[in-house]
């Protein structure tokens, strides 16, 4: 059962159809049972029409045996206040639903009406002699009329009569047609209700596999693209404007930023290992060569050069986590301290700064500010400043230096990773084109922003906003 709901058509078309049949149902319930009530209706109105007319007879003082009470086929019985029955159709063989179940007068057919034996003292003086009840009861019943037994709709209506006291015309209409047309209705019902949820069923089928024809495509292209580890394709977006487009241009968005984040990974790889090939090779070499003459060994350049192993390993523990999405910590400090502590001790720089209180990780802010001090130094002719303001809900950090300034064309190249312009592809200083890299990730962790433009004295402008507590 399960496998044969495991599609979601199926359990669409097999949804569809039981609200359908159940609407259905609830439906041919309801106009059946209107139906019934109408016709049934119908009866007891020719019923009561029938009583109230014999009855209108036995107030005029017509004598029961020549009451007309055969008219229309329909039953009639007179029966008196005890009960007693006075006066009934000549072909009424067997009745049943009346409450008196005989069918032949108790009195003589051409007799009076004080033979009825029931006199003034029966009467309960609800009615005046003449008069005819307003109310009427009905009651379903059958009878047995000329040998033919049928169900009817019994109306009983009451009369008071001078000499007999208060009498009741029970008078009954057939219910043939009403059962006949109840019993077509329930068999058309019967006939159509299959063929029309077979209808239902098909056509939500069929609308079902064409609306979902789209994402079997989808899933076709996706597993293409997984077993070819093509993450350069696409899936097809349908030429519609519903969910399924969306979906595929949703899923497309998906695998740009993933073919994105792949191929700048392998880029990541590539250059680390371009970069880590050239230290290990220079102090490999400085190793062999001490190793077979030891007069020759350059301590000081095998230092420089574990040196700057370390700080790119650091760097590159460092993107790892940030790319990770570690979170920084929500440790609150003053910005304006944290970069006064990573300006100390460097020759060349202006520092002027306020008191503005941030949230985050001290050490990786401390890094950012960091390297940006070293990016300064670097390429500076002699002065680095560095301020420190809030401008309404922000921190601004600004270090500027007099150097040659970054290209405007540039300005966005510089903070990826492993970038050096050609005026800074020197690696003599131990850059590795991390720094601008690692100070943009740490920002926009932080929810700030890391800018560079041109500085007052013609050189870079770094400009770092983060949000203040």
């Amino acid at each position: 059962m399960r496998r044969a709901l495991g599609s979601v058509r199926a359990r669409a078309t097999l949804g569809a159809t039981v609200v359908v049949a159940v609407a259905l149902v609830a439906a041919g319930t309801a106009v059946l049972l209107s139906l019934w009530s109408n016709l049934s209706g119908q009866a007891g109105t020719q019923a009561e029409r029938t009583a109230r007319a014999v009855a209108a007879d036995l107030a005029a003082g017509t004598a029961y045996d020549t009451l007309s009470l055969d008219a229309d086929d329909r039953p009639v019985q007179v029966v008196d206040a005890s009960g007693r029955l006075v006066a009934a159709s000549e072909d009424l063989e067997r009745i049943s639903g009346t409450g008196v179940a005989a069918v032949t007068p108790k009195v003589p057919a051409g007799g009076g009406y004080g033979d009825s034996g029931a006199g003034g003292d029966d009467d309960d003086g609800s009615l005046s002699p003449g008069e005819i009840d307003d109310d009427v009861s009905f009651t379903d019943g059958s009878a047995t009329v000329e040998g033919d037994e049928a169900d009817y709709r019994f109306a009983a209506v009451r009369v008071e009569v001078d000499d007999s006291g208060t009498l009741t015309v029970y008078a009954g209409a057939p219910l043939s047609a009403e059962q006949s047309a109840v019993s077509t209705a329930l068999t058309v019902m019967l006939i159509g209700f299959p063929l029309l949820l077979g209808v239902v069923a098909g056509v939500t089928w069929l609308v079902t596999r064409r609306a979902l024809r789209p994402v079997e495509g989808i899933r076709a292209e996706m597993a293409a693209i997984t077993a070819s580890q093509d993450l350069a394709r696409r899936v097809p977006v349908p030429d519609t404007h519903d969910e399924v487009a969306r979906l595929a241009r949703t899923t497309n968005e998906t695998l740009a930023a993933l073919e994105t984040s792949v191929e700048r990974q392998r880029r990541f790889v590539a250059d680390a290992s371009h970069e880590l090939r050239s230290p290990i090779a220079s102090l490999r070499t400085q190793l062999e060569v001490g190793s077979a003459h030891p007069e020759l060994l350059d301590v000081e350049g095998a230092v420089e050069d574990t040196v700057r192993l370390q700080r790119l390993a650091a760097d590159l523990l460092l993107l790892a986590r940030l790319d990770a999405g570690e979170r920084p910590a929500d440790a609150r400090f003053d910005l304006a301290e944290l970069v006064r502590e990573q300006a100390e001790g460097r020759a060349g720089l202006t520092v002027g700064v306020e008191r503005v209180e941030v949230a985050g990780s001290r050490g990786q802010l401390g890094r950012l500010v960091a390297n940006l001090l070293d990016n300064a130094q670097r390429h500076a002719r002699s002065a680095v400043t560095v301020s420190v303001r809030r401008e309404g809900a922000r921190a601004v950090v600004e270090v500027a230096d007099d150097g040659d300034g970054v290209p405007e064309a540039d300005r966005e190249r510089v903070f990826e990773r492993f970038v050096r312009l050609d005026a800074a592809r020197s690696r003599d200083d131990g850059g590795a084109g991390l720094g601008l890299a690692i100070a943009r990730d740490v920002a926009v962790r932080h929810g700030g922003t890391l800018t560079v433009g041109e500085a007052a004295t013609g050189g870079a402008l770094f400009e770092l906003r983060l949000p203040v507590t």
